[in-house]
């Protein structure tokens, strides 16, 4: 011990800038562990239940051998572990995978709430989305301060490709998502897959969808974008294709509650 005092005491006279990983950083080493580009949504995808290989494919869209070797450093290093699911192995988090919920929360949030904004994101960039991924999205969406003390359930059923039925509860700040019909839904919407999805990236116009009938609503008058943060719009002439030099596709519609 004294050895390490006297050399951390002692001036460093070969090299004027210190070696990164010779420096006490909480943050640095962190990321050492688990700052590569896929492993926190890797275990982000894992939070909610074991997910076979496949499943884990569509939903990050990583390429498979990129995937296979993240998975077996996963696994290695102790966040994911391999169990049999009937006759098919699936990965499931460790308690160490688990520790990480709280930073991969912060990160969503921070981008929901900061990055779409402030980074002036343009929602046409988010071509492959799929009514899953908007469901498994809206956790970190939820606005807390509008949730809290309120405890009710929506149903959304949704036709055509990606489609599938999900119930939304809200309870008292927190949002669940699962599969399946509700037992009881306060409010239970219907609609494409494909108008949810441009509804919810907000490129979609609300009452153009509902005059039309591309969207029903049923049930009480509460609606599901008063408890969530929106993706903003991008007036016309600024989104990501104007700033190419080309023109932007983005409407200079006002959305209304859905």
């Amino acid at each position: 011990m004294q050895r390490i005092v006297e050399s951390l005491a002692a001036p460093t006279k070969a090299r004027a800038v210190p070696h990164p990983d010779g420096i006490f950083d909480p943050v640095a080493r962190g990321l050492d562990v688990i700052g590569d580009r896929w492993t926190l949504v890797l275990v982000r995808h894992l939070l909610d239940a074991p997910r076979g290989f496949q499943e884990l494919r569509k939903r990050t869209g990583i390429a498979p051998r990129v995937l296979s070797s993240r998975l077996r450093g996963l696994v290695s290093a102790g966040f994911v572990a391999t169990v049999a699911e009937g006759s098919r192995s699936v990965y499931t988090l460790t308690e160490q995978g688990r520790s990480l919920k709280p930073i991969i929360t912060s990160i969503a949030r921070w981008w929901i709430r900061h990055g779409l904004a402030d980074l002036e994101v343009d929602a046409e960039r988010f071509t492959e989305t799929s009514a899953q991924s908007v469901m498994d999205a809206l956790p970190f969406m939820v606005r807390e301060e509008r949730a809290r003390g309120v405890d009710i359930t929506f149903e959304v059923r949704l036709s055509g490709t990606g489609g599938g039925v999900w119930t939304v509860r809200i309870a008292n700040g927190e949002c669940a998502i699962r599969n399946g019909f509700a037992e009881r839904a306060d409010v239970r919407y219907t609609a494409e897959a494909r108008d949810w999805c441009g509804l919810a990236l907000n490129l979609a116009d609300a009452r153009d969808l509902y005059k039309r009938g591309l969207i029903t609503k049923e049930g009480g008058r509460e609606a599901m974008d008063h408890y969530f943060h929106q993706v903003p719009r991008i007036p016309p002439g600024e989104g990501a294709s104007a700033k190419a030099g080309g023109p932007s596709k983005s409407k200079n519609t006002q959305r209304s509650k859905t």
